[in-house]
C-alpha cells in the first residue's frame, strides 16, 4: 500500500507492538480537509483509528510539534472538554518520516459548509452554535495545573510572544512583502492589551476542529490541537470569529480556509456567538475587536506558511491553488477591526 506520509510495512509493525486493542491495520486513508497538519483514518481489524503526523514539507520552527498535541489530549481525557482517546505516541521518526500520534476514532463529522451540516432544522443549527460557545469555555475553565498541564507554556507576556512568534513565522516563510503587513504589526504592537487572564487556549478553534453530531447537536470531540498553549482565552475567541462569516460578508467568503456553516439558517452570527460565549463563561468580550484583528494577521501568516508549501510541491490534497490570495484580504480584514476597536 502507497499512502503519502506513511512508510505502511514500518508503521504496521509498530502498530502492532504498541496499539494492540485495535487489531491488525488493513488500510489508509488521509482525511480530506487537513492544510497543515495531516490526518488519517487508519482501517483495524478490531477498530479503526485515526493518525496524525506533520505535513511532508516546509515545517517552521515551532509548529507541527506532534507530542504537544499528543500531550494535550492525553490530560484532557476524563474532563469536561471532548477529546479522542489518547492511544499511542511514536517520537521515532525512522517509522514514517516524522513523529506522530494515534488516537481513537471517533464517529462524528467535521462540517465546514452548510450543504455538510445538511437540512438540519433552524433551532437545531443555533443549539449546535451554542455548544460551539460552551466548549470553547470549557477549554478555559479547565484546571490546567490539575491537568498536569501546569508547564504547558508561559502565560505571562503571552500575547507579545504570540506577535514575536508569528512575525518570525512570516519572515521564513512569505511569498511577497505586502506593504499592509509592516503597518499591521505596529498596530498590533501598540494596541496590545497590558493585562489578561491566562487559560489552557486551543489555538485553531472552529466548527471544522471538532467532530459533531447533529441530532440531538453536540459536539463529540475538539480535535487538533497543534497550536494549543496558556495563554490569553480571547485570543482563542478573536480567531474563532475571524473564520466566522455572516451573511453578506462577501469578503470573508473569498477566504478559503474556512468554510460557510455559519451560513446555514438558525447559525448563531459573530456577534451572537460571542455574546454567548460571555454569557457562560463570565468574561468581558468588550476588547474582542483587537483580537480578531489579531486573529486575521496570525490566520494570515498560518496561510501564506500554506501558500509557500504548495509552491514547493509539498502539499497534499486539494483546494491550495488558490489559497495565497487570501492573504491581502486577512490583513485589510485586520486593519479594518483595528478601526472600529479604535477609540
Amino acid at each position: 500500500m502507497t499512502v503519502p506520509g506513511l512508510d505502511w510495512p514500518r508503521l504496521t509493525a509498530w502498530m502492532a507492538a504498541h496499539v494492540p486493542g485495535a487489531g491488525e491495520a488493513s488500510s489508509a486513508a488521509l482525511i480530506s480537509g487537513g492544510k497543515s497538519n495531516l490526518t488519517y483514518l487508519i482501517e483495524c481489524r478490531e477498530h479503526p483509528v485515526v493518525l496524525r503526523r506533520p505535513p511532508l514539507g516546509h515545517v517552521l520552527p515551532t509548529a507541527h510539534d506532534m507530542r504537544r498535541e499528543w500531550r494535550v489530549i492525553s490530560a484532557l481525557g476524563g474532563t469536561p472538554v471532548p477529546v479522542p482517546p489518547a492511544l499511542a505516541f511514536c517520537a521515532d521518526e525512522e517509522v514514517i518520516g516524522a513523529p506522530f500520534y494515534v488516537m481513537g476514532h471517533v464517529d462524528g463529522a467535521a462540517v465546514r459548509t452548510k450543504d455538510e451540516l445538511g437540512d438540519l432544522p433552524p433551532e437545531q443549527a443555533r443549539r449546535l452554535a451554542e455548544r460551539l460557545a460552551e466548549v470553547l469555555a470549557a477549554v478555559h475553565q479547565v484546571d490546567y495545573r490539575a491537568a498536569g498541564l501546569g508547564d504547558f507554556g508561559r502565560p505571562e507576556g503571552y500575547m507579545t510572544r504570540q506577535l514575536q512568534r508569528w512575525e518570525q513565522q512570516w519572515e521564513r516563510s512569505k511569498t511577497a512583502d505586502p506593504p499592509e503587513y509592516d503597518r499591521l504589526v505596529a498596530r498590533l504592537r501598540e494596541r496590545m492589551p497590558r493585562r489578561s487572564e491566562s487559560t489552557l487556549v486551543h489555538g485553531d478553534y472552529r466548527l471544522d476542529n471538532t467532530l459533531i453530531r447533529r441530532d440531538p447537536p453536540e459536539i463529540l470531540a475538539v480535535v487538533d490541537w497543534e497550536m494549543s498553549t496558556l495563554g490569553d482565552p480571547l485570543a482563542d475567541l478573536g480567531l474563532t470569529l475571524t473564520y466566522w462569516q455572516d451573511h453578506g460578508d462577501a469578503e470573508r467568503a473569498s477566504v478559503p480556509v474556512a468554510g460557510d456553516v455559519t451560513l446555514a439558517p438558525g447559525f448563531l452570527n459573530a456577534a451572537e456567538f460571542a455574546t454567548h460565549y460571555a454569557k457562560v463563561s463570565g468574561r468581558d468580550v468588550s476588547d474582542v475587536d483587537y483580537y480578531v484583528a489579531f486573529g486575521n494577521f496570525k490566520l494570515a501568516v498560518i496561510v501564506e506558511g500554506i501558500h509557500a508549501r504548495f509552491r514547493q510541491g509539498k502539499t497534499v490534497g486539494e483546494g491550495f491553488d488558490g489559497i495565497g490570495a487570501a492573504v491581502p484580504t486577512l490583513l485589510t480584514r485586520a486593519h479594518r477591526m483595528l478601526d472600529r476597536e479604535a477609540p
